[in-house]
């Protein structure tokens, strides 16, 4: 094993064939974060337009219409990073007319189903957890591309990034047993240190940690976005 400040890589071998999967350190991070002058000023330009959002949900008569399209326009773009091919107004029809629409937009109204489920829940008082997001994930991948990926669950085998196997692999996350306890960790992180970085802060670490450990065998990057969104609420 040998480690660096960020984590740990494993050298492992299958059927012969011998890999490095990383293993994320837990967070927060060591050392602590040091931000150069021209980052904390942008940091706090992107915070006061955070407040500025917030303080404007409050002056609007039906915020509630405000949100609904905001969320369905994040799940167009969220998708789209992912090659899906799908534009606000066909999400839209296919709420009207459902049998119209394509594999992609139904990737999309997937997204926005489970980003709505996410917030109900926080409203509900829910904590942000793993359970929460185990559940977002089986509504996100409930049809389309990725629900043959046991939806709902996470991964009990090894996954890779790029190539054919993770001999090749650009990247490959933790195995099953390192991803459990680094799941665990993360929870912790939400629940009790994230609260000690600005909201920005928060969601970038806790969005680059889920991606590393990359728990599920499908859907990864929407739901890792889906829980920017989910941060931003949380905390506020």
């Amino acid at each position: 094993m040998k480690r660096g400040m960020q984590g740990a890589h494993l050298r492992i071998a299958v059927a012969g064939e011998p890999y490095h999967a990383f293993v994320p350190n837990k967070l927060p991070p060591e050392p602590e974060l040091v931000f150069s002058a021209e980052i904390r000023r942008e940091l706090s330009k992107a915070d006061q337009m955070v407040g500025r959002l917030d303080g404007l949900s409050t002056l609007i008569r039906h915020p509630d219409l405000l949100i609904s399209f905001y969320i369905r326009k994040e799940a167009v773009l969220s998708s789209q990073i992912e090659g899906t091919q799908s534009t606000l107004t066909e999400l839209l029809l296919f709420e009207i007319a459902p049998e119209t629409g394509s594999e992609d937009t139904h990737d999309v109204s997937n997204y926005v189903q489970a980003m709505r489920h996410g917030l109900k829940r926080l409203q509900e008082g829910f904590p942000l957890s793993l359970r929460l997001i185990r559940e977002m994930h089986s509504i996100l991948l409930q049809t389309g591309r990725g629900s043959r990926s046991t939806p709902g669950e996470f991964r009990t085998s090894q996954n890779w990034i790029g190539g054919t196997r993770p001999g090749d692999a650009l990247y490959v996350p933790p195995p099953v047993a390192q991803m459990t306890t680094a799941l665990h960790s993360f929870e912790d992180f939400l629940h009790t240190g994230a609260s000690e970085f600005q909201v920005l802060v928060q969601c970038a670490l806790s969005h680059v940690h889920f991606e590393t450990i990359h728990p599920f065998l499908d859907g990864n990057g929407r739901l890792g976005r889906l829980l920017i969104t989910l941060l931003l609420v949380a905390v506020n």
